[in-house]
């Protein structure tokens, strides 16, 4: 995860001095909405290249907590930092798996901030962290030394595409892990060769080690996976993380792994469900079971449930069966789509709470929202999606074991 955000590096180093560290600790508590009067107060110590470090530290540290919880208040960050670092649930969960393989040293290609890093510090690996910008490698260090794991993680500046397994550097390594860049300065990048450094070359680092794994996007098709590499998505609390190529393990494997629960599917051999009618019970497949092409193992799970269509990812049965791959809903109405018919009926029954959820359609759930405008005590569910090729409502609620 290559950063280069931009940093003044001699204002961030003062940060880390006894100073700066009480500078930082005066701001923990300060209101976003109150940083002009609070630059201001702080510029009558300290020089304004100091403070304006300061404000954005805290900042930035505030928006931290959703990936590294209680670590971001003694932790450094980077604005691309932030966007970019690898959730810290879903990179222990990584990390678990060079541990489980037996891994004692990885070099962590495009290190960034050190969020990789810190999660293999954590289950015993050492690290050899590479970036190639200043910043980056400047908080990665401070990140290393705020967490007690300098003595595990070792980062060194340096262009990732002069890797060499054989250099003294990586001596020991017998892992890589790679997180090339997948944003620019007009956003997202699609195109796997426009990453940094590309993914071919992130392929042939990972072939050049025991063990590797290479994170991508999500949406990676999975005729751009290697015959070689095992592909797995994850998700954390419902939403798609990232997808990585793992090599050295079972090459061709699938696998869909949902966080906090750990729960892993892996399979890609069986064929697509029947079509058939919507049955009491509408199961949502988690994303990352979508991604992995895994909707029919959890059909074949649920007891031989069907699709809803042949190209929507929504199963259905007429029993309820609980599994940790898919959201059950218990479905009341099935119609046709139609909006004065749902705005009737939602008023009739009085909804006023009403989640929408949408696949196959064209109608977004927000302006949907405004124009039912639900208003009651009740709630309910509307999936707004295709059964057998025809625009559908599925009205209904979260299904509930007895």
């Amino acid at each position: 995860m290559t950063d280069n955000g931009p940093v003044d590096l001699d204002a961030f180093a003062f940060l880390l001095t006894d100073d700066g560290q009480a500078l930082l600790s005066s701001l923990r508590d300060y209101a976003p909405g109150d940083e002009l009067a609070t630059a201001t107060r702080l510029r009558r110590d300290h020089p304004a290249p100091v403070v304006s470090a300061a404000i954005a530290q805290a900042g930035l540290r505030r928006r931290a907590e959703a990936k590294f919880g209680a670590d971001a208040a003694r932790m450094y960050f980077t604005p691309d930092g932030v966007e970019q670092a690898t959730r810290s649930t879903v990179a222990a969960h990584r990390a678990e798996r060079f541990r489980a393989l037996g891994v004692r040293r990885v070099a962590d290609l495009c290190g960034g901030i050190g969020g990789d890093a810190i999660a293999l510090a954590r289950a015993g690996i050492e690290v050899v962290a590479v970036d190639r910008s200043p910043q980056a490698c400047a908080v990665a260090e401070a990140n290393a030394r705020a967490l007690g794991l300098d003595g595990l993680i070792r980062v060194t500046r340096d262009d990732v595409t002069a890797f060499d397994p054989a250099d003294p550097a990586y001596a020991g390594c017998d892992a890589v892990f790679v997180d090339p860049a997948r944003r620019a300065g007009r956003g997202r990048i699609f195109d796997p060769e426009a990453y940094s450094p590309p993914l071919s070359w992130a392929i042939e680092a990972a072939r050049r080690v025991r063990y590797a794994a290479v994170k991508v996007a999500p949406g990676i098709p999975h005729e751009a996976v290697p015959d070689d590499a095992a592909a797995e998505w994850v998700s954390d609390r419902g939403d798609v993380k990232e997808a990585v190529l793992w090599f050295g393990t079972r090459a061709g494997e699938r696998r869909a792994t949902l966080l906090p629960a750990r729960a892993e599917l892996t399979g890609g051999t069986l064929p697509d469900p029947p079509v058939g009618p919507v049955g009491r019970y509408l199961y949502e497949p988690d994303g990352a079971v979508i991604r992995a092409h895994l909707v029919a193992e959890v059909a074949e799970r649920l007891g031989g449930a069907r699709l809803i269509d042949e190209t929507i990812a929504y199963v259905t049965s007429d029993t309820l069966r609980p599994t940790p791959y898919a959201t059950a809903y218990e479905i009341t109405d099935v119609l046709p789509f139609n909006l004065k018919r749902l705005k009737a009926l939602l008023r009739e029954r009085q909804v006023g709470t009403l989640t929408v959820k949408k696949r196959g359609s064209a109608v977004e759930p927000e302006e949907l929202r405004r124009r039912i405008r639900p208003q009651g005590p009740n709630s309910a569910t509307v999936v707004l999606t295709r059964v057998a090729g025809a625009p559908t409502m599925l009205l209904g609620s979260p299904a509930r074991a007895a």
